[in-house]
């Protein structure tokens, strides 16, 4: 524990993802206003971390958005809020107090917090990408071995290898091919956990002699010099095959932990943390969950269905916090007192 002071604080909102950075939102809309604590140390949580330039076609009212653009978006809708940010910090400690109404809330960086409410909108949790594990492959990490792309244009023109059988494999391989100089796409069987329609134009692609495919596990990488030539793919029939490449993405997904979430004694799923559906409140009062982190009958791990949690959970938040006060709906369109709020207010 801390010797400083605590902050007063009425929410602490655990992540700063796109569901945490919303939450932010609908708070603010209610006169609430909250602190959002990260482990990373800019917001957006994997839509920053792991893919800022993939394409996302499931926000409401734009077409498509990259998942920096939206991050960034959302930072700017919350900017009325006054949110205060406590980067490069993980929630460590989260303790009930005596008078069972607020939380104690310690981060890694010795903050601590006399909070109101807690709203944990930790995704998966922390969360590393599964690396590519080949002699030689960490000294060329971030180099010519990622496993994120922030800037796709500085590839365009060279030898890609794409390894992986995922929605960030198939997109970023549909994405590149044109663009690359080649493009071949590596993954340990044929079948994908890849969106049917990402398959089915891969497949096309392929058959067009536009991209290659192979089946199978990287099995060694060719380097020259401290420079990434190739790898080595073994096939399932025991073969082997060299691919010549300047740049190499494994895309192998995130290998989550719930870290110090699994030991705060709220009752978990599958690593998930069990909500109800009225305002996405955990097994322990006064302590919600919105986002990937979460799970409840017919639960969809889609950015649009956290927006939706956001949202009942901050009328959840309000009726802790505020049992006294009475709840009644208000419309942007028509709340004097949510345009002040959002200062648009004539």
């Amino acid at each position: 524990m801390s010797d400083q002071t605590p902050i007063q604080a009425e929410v602490v909102i655990v992540g700063a993802g796109p569901c945490g950075l919303f939450q932010v939102f609908e708070l603010g809309l209610l006169g609430i206003k909250a602190h959002l604590v990260d482990s990373l140390k800019s917001p957006g949580g994997q839509c920053t971390e792991l893919y800022p330039e993939k394409p996302i076609y499931d926000i409401p009212a734009l077409p498509v958005c990259g998942a920096q653009e939206l991050v960034d978006r959302l930072m700017q809708q919350i900017k009325p809020f006054g949110a205060e940010w406590h980067l490069g910090e993980e929630v460590t400690g989260l303790q009930r107090q005596a008078d069972g109404r607020r939380f104690t809330v310690t981060t890694s960086g010795g903050t601590v917090f006399d909070a109101g409410a807690v709203i944990i909108a930790g995704g998966v949790g922390s969360f590393q990408p599964r690396r590519l594990v080949a002699p030689g492959a960490e000294a060329l990490e971030g180099r010519q071995i990622h496993y994120r792309v922030r800037d796709a244009q500085q590839y365009h023109g060279q030898h890609l290898l794409i390894l992986g059988g995922g929605d960030s494999a198939l997109d970023w391989a549909l994405d590149f091919t044109g663009k690359a100089a080649s493009v071949t796409l590596v993954h340990r069987r044929a079948e994908f956990r890849a969106a049917p329609s990402s398959v089915a134009r891969m497949r096309e692609l392929e058959s067009a002699g536009q991209l290659a495919f192979h089946e199978g596990l990287v099995d060694g990488l060719e380097i020259e010099g401290d420079v990434l030539k190739g790898a080595r793919i073994k096939k399932p029939d025991g073969s082997s095959v060299t691919i010549a490449c300047d740049q190499a993405f494994a895309f192998y997904g995130l290998h989550p932990k719930l870290g110090p979430i699994a030991e705060w004694g709220l009752e978990l799923e599958k690593k998930a943390l069990k909500v109800d559906t009225e305002k996405f409140q955990t097994n322990e009062p006064g302590i919600f969950a919105v986002g990937d982190i979460n799970t409840y009958p017919g639960k969809k791990k889609l950015i649009l269905s956290g927006f939706h949690e956001a949202a009942l959970a901050a009328f959840g938040v309000q009726g802790w916090l505020y049992p006294e006060k009475k709840q009644f709906l208000q419309y942007t369109t028509t709340s004097p007192a949510m345009q002040k709020r959002l200062g648009v207010a004539g």
